[in-house]
């Protein structure tokens, strides 16, 4: 059984530490405010110039002047701050964020991250995701294993263009926990129910499988 997107974002939930600043990408990294574990505080950042997010709002109790990055609506914790757009990337760029999560179109073996143009489709700009993958120490990537068309987005080498080189740490897909390291993709946990062999058909890059990998745990 492959994960769905909140149990992705579930896992990814269980990388954060008491104390951390932590910046969420749009897509399913912003899921993961609802799933802080008990018993630790966690400041989530986004680039659009609040730190202190909490969880998605209930129906009916959006505020449409309080939103992330994504223009999706928010919730604020006590004690939240809003700020402007050259002070959120001061925290960026002076390294002052401890975890980033990002969504990704394609990821390869040596940790190359693409994840925001497709060529031929009209896109804004790049945003804050250069600024991220360029200053954060620890970036995990949230995203489905395999594209619409079932081709893998962990490869060899990334051929859309890329937003960072060589910095992705680890990777939580629908499949798989994946730790990237000097020799490729390291198999770390299995979605429960699926296969090892399902994983390295669904892997294009080089797939590292070191004794019994355990079922995730999310």
């Amino acid at each position: 059984m492959s994960l769905n997107k909140e149990q992705i974002a579930q896992r990814i939930a269980k990388e954060l530490k008491d104390g951390y600043y932590v910046n969420l990408g749009i897509g399913i990294p912003t899921l993961v405010a609802n799933y802080i574990p008990r018993g630790i505080s966690v400041e989530f950042q986004s680039e659009n110039g609040v730190l202190g997010m909490g969880p998605f709002p209930y129906e009916g109790e959006e505020d449409p002047d309080i939103i992330n990055a994504g223009k999706q609506t928010i919730t604020t914790l006590p004690g939240a701050s809003f700020f402007d757009s050259s002070l959120s990337f001061g925290m960026i760029r002076g390294k002052h964020v401890d975890l980033t999560i990002l969504g990704a179109m394609e990821v390869s073996e040596n940790g190359d991250i693409a994840n925001w143009k497709i060529p031929g489709k009209m896109v804004k700009g790049m945003g804050g995701a250069m600024d991220l993958v360029a200053s954060a120490e620890n970036i995990i990537v949230a995203m489905m294993h395999t594209n619409k068309a079932g081709a893998s987005k962990l490869l060899k080498k990334c051929s859309l263009p890329l937003t960072g080189v060589n910095c992705v740490k680890k990777i939580v897909t629908n499949l798989a926990v994946i730790e990237v390291t000097k020799e490729g993709f390291k198999l770390l946990e299995r979605a429960p129910g699926v296969s090892v062999e399902e994983i390295k058909k669904a892997t294009e890059g080089n797939l590292i499988i070191v004794g019994e990998i355990p079922e995730m745990i999310y």
